[in-house]
């Protein structure tokens, strides 16, 4: 299985938080499936950290690149592809690295790892 982690699953499963689910824990170990983690999941890190928006999360922020590859996961880059489908995305969700993340699991056919329900509703496929 090919899995693109939610930020929020990424900084989980870096620290090792309950918060994850147990289905969602089992396919991240899982060896048999390629992680990955996009561009935009770096950009949300450092912006909200930056802005105090996420206390604990410093070590990571300063060091994205280095803790998703301490995890053997593999880095997505958002492509003008990517970024043209984010942009057409319709519907009222205004968040851009959601939309980003969506429009990578529709072009890469990704499965996301989110506690996010919104995204069913762009026919993504969502691992929780």
């Amino acid at each position: 299985m090919r899995l693109l982690l939610d930020t929020h699953a990424l900084l989980w499963w870096l620290d090792g938080d309950r918060s994850l689910t147990r289905r969602a824990r089992t396919a991240i170990a899982n060896e048999d499936n390629v992680i990955f983690v996009s561009a935009a999941s770096a950009w949300e890190i450092t912006t909200k950290a930056r802005l105090g928006k996420l206390p604990g999360a410093d070590a990571v922020a300063a060091d994205v690149v280095g803790s998703v590859a301490s995890q053997g996961f593999s880095s997505l880059e958002i492509t003008m592809l990517h970024a043209q489908r984010a942009g057409r995305l319709p519907g009222s969700h205004r968040d851009p690295f959601d939309r980003m993340l969506i429009a990578q699991a529709q072009l890469e056919d990704l499965a996301l790892v989110s506690n996010e329900a919104a995204f069913d509703a762009y026919g993504v496929s969502r691992l929780w």
